[in-house]
């Protein structure tokens, strides 16, 4: 099973939805960074469960504790390893599912691969491992503090703000539950997720990253590409359905003479529908992207599933569930930005010292 994420600065995870704690170690962070702590916990606070009227009601205080790699406050150049107890597992919810397998869940394709599942709250497939990322990316965003990394929601089901991201203030990203800094979109988009939820149901909906400050060079043109391991990170995300970045999809419909970003006498460029990133490789610009997140799978509503012998069976959901997942997705889309950012900022480093 593929438990490490990244090259040099790699995050190696463990742990389980219900188990004792969940952890993981860190490697490749540079010796000598002064670590803000709070800014650690605050990201992890972003993430929780529990946080809003909006989100499940799962109780977890998402409290780091730091077991290595720290000395003084300071990164050591050793593995950081860090766990995060577990403290409101409610399993019995879970009990109707031994036997049976959630639509749309990984409870079926995981009991098919390895022949053992833990169905207490999806066991490692869960989206409680997402706590370990954001653990993760906040370590990996002081690394590269001059890059700026801003999420937000930008959709929720057919709610969409409209301003281009040139045109948003990301100091009112945490004005609001739903993580949306348009204050008007972001009304509709909780009144549509109460509305939601009281049916039983569950919604989707976009978040919009931002980098900014990023150099020119990071990324390589084949393999590595820059975008690549953007869209491989968003797309490691529970509930991730789409990545595009740039003009994204929008640019298949248009001719190259609209497409193309014509250059500044600076290397700038007049547009920046490449989104940050040519060839593979930083550009100077802002890099932007925009990640797609189904409805939840577990909805409060009867469905017909199958169980472990083939068997056609009513499945009911119980527990505590999101109904929308965006508003929480926001500093996890932010940490795997952060980590994949920092990992290609050491190999530029790496070949500088070669």
């Amino acid at each position: 099973m593929a438990n490490t994420f990244g090259k040099l600065f790699t995050l190696t995870t463990f742990g389980e939805s219900h188990g004792e704690a969940i952890g993981g170690i860190i490697d490749g962070c540079p010796a000598g960074i002064v670590l803000n702590m709070e800014a650690v916990q605050n990201d992890m606070d972003r993430r929780k469960p529990g946080q809003s009227k909006i989100v499940t009601q799962r109780k977890e205080p998402d409290e780091v504790q730091f077991l290595s790699g720290i000395f003084e406050g300071r990164t050591t150049g050793a593995s950081i390893g860090f766990i995060i107890k577990n403290a409101n597992q409610r399993s019995n919810d879970y009990a109707h599912i031994k036997d049976a397998y959630r639509p749309s869940h990984a409870d079926y394709t995981y009991d098919k691969k390895y022949g053992v599942r833990d169905y207490r709250g999806g066991g490692r497939t869960s989206a409680r491992e997402t706590a370990n990322w954001v653990v993760g990316g906040a370590i990996a965003k002081q690394v590269i503090a001059e890059i700026k990394i801003n999420a937000f929601t930008s959709s929720v089901g057919d709610i969409f703000m409209e301003k281009p991201y040139q045109e948003v203030d990301f100091s009112k990203i945490e004005s609001n539950d739903v993580r949306c800094p348009d204050a008007a979109t972001a009304e509709k988009m909780i009144a549509r997720i109460n509305e939601i939820k009281k049916q039983g149901d569950t919604i989707g909906g976009t978040v919009t990253c931002v980098i900014q400050n990023v150099p020119v060079g990071l990324g390589e043109p084949i393999f590595d590409k820059l975008h690549t391991q953007l869209g491989k990170a968003m797309l490691s995300i529970n509930a991730v359905k789409g990545f595009e970045y740039g003009s994204g999809f929008c640019g298949a419909k248009m001719k190259g003479s609209e497409h193309n970003d014509i250059f500044n006498a600076d290397g700038t460029t007049k547009t920046n529908l490449s989104g940050g990133i040519q060839g593979g490789i930083s550009n100077g610009m802002d890099i932007y992207f925009r990640v797609a997140f189904k409805p939840v799978a577990t909805i409060m509503q009867a469905q017909q599933t199958i169980d472990k012998e083939g068997n056609i069976v009513e499945m009911h959901g119980k527990g505590r569930h999101d109904p929308c997942v965006v508003p929480r997705a926001v500093p996890i889309v932010e940490a795997l930005a952060a980590m994949v950012l920092t990992d290609f900022m050491l190999m530029n480093s790496y070949r500088k010292l070669k």
